[in-house]
C-alpha cells in the first residue's frame, strides 16, 4: 500500500480528499506529467541513479523536477532509496511492490497510445510486445522486477523480459535509423 503520510504532510486527509474515488486518489499520486515517466524509466530502462535518469530522459526532464519527483516517490513508498556502495555520493533507487504492480497500467497506457496517438516505432515496440504478451508476460516481467529491485529470486531458467524488451527497442532503433 502507498504510504499515506505524504497526503497528511501536504495537508490532505485521505478520507476528506476531493473524493475517495480510487481514480482520484491514484491521480493524486500520478497525476502530473513526470511521475509516471520517472517510474517508466526505472521500470523499462533499469535506470537506478539520478544521473542516469536525468541524462537519458527522452522528454528532457529538468533536474529540479526529477529531484522533486524522486523524493516524492520515496516519501510515498513507491521507490526506495539506498546508498550506492560503489560511490559514496550516489544512491540507488529501487521500485517497491506498489510500483512493480504498475506494469499492467503501463501496458494498457502504451496500448492505448499506440492505437490513438502518432507514436514513434522505436518507442512503441515495448508497448506492442507488452500488449501481445498480455498478462502472462506482465507477470513474468513483474517477477523479474521483484528480483532486480526487491531481491526476491525468480524460478531458475526463466528468460529476461527486460532483456527482450530492450533488444526489441535497440533493433527498432537500428531499423528506424534512430541513434
Amino acid at each position: 500500500m502507498v504510504d499515506c503520510k505524504w497526503f497528511h504532510e501536504k495537508g490532505r486527509n485521505v478520507d476528506t480528499n476531493r473524493s475517495g474515488c480510487p481514480i482520484n486518489l491514484s491521480l493524486e499520486v500520478f497525476g502530473d506529467r513526470w511521475t509516471l515517466l520517472v517510474l517508466r524509466d526505472i521500470t523499462f530502462g533499469n535506470r537506478r541513479h539520478y544521473g542516469e535518469l536525468l541524462a537519458n530522459s527522452d522528454e528532457h526532464i529538468a533536474s529540479n523536477i526529477l529531484a522533486n519527483r524522486l523524493a516524492r516517490l520515496v516519501d510515498l513508498g513507491m521507490l526506495s532509496r539506498v546508498a550506492d556502495p560503489s560511490h559514496k555520493q550516489k544512491v540507488i533507487y529501487s521500485l517497491t511492490e506498489p510500483s512493480i504492480q504498475l506494469v499492467p497500467v503501463f501496458a494498457h497506457l502504451g496500448s492505448w497510445g499506440r492505437r490513438h496517438l502518432p507514436v514513434s516505432p522505436e518507442l512503441a515496440i515495448r508497448a506492442e510486445l507488452l500488449e501481445t504478451g498480455g498478462p502472462e508476460l506482465w507477470e513474468a516481467f513483474m517477477d523479474e522486477l521483484r528480483e532486480l529491485h526487491l531481491g526476491i529470486p525468480r524460478a531458475d531458467g526463466v528468460g529476461s523480459v527486460l532483456d527482450a524488451l530492450t533488444a526489441a527497442y535497440v533493433d527498432e532503433c537500428e531499423r528506424s535509423g534512430v541513434a
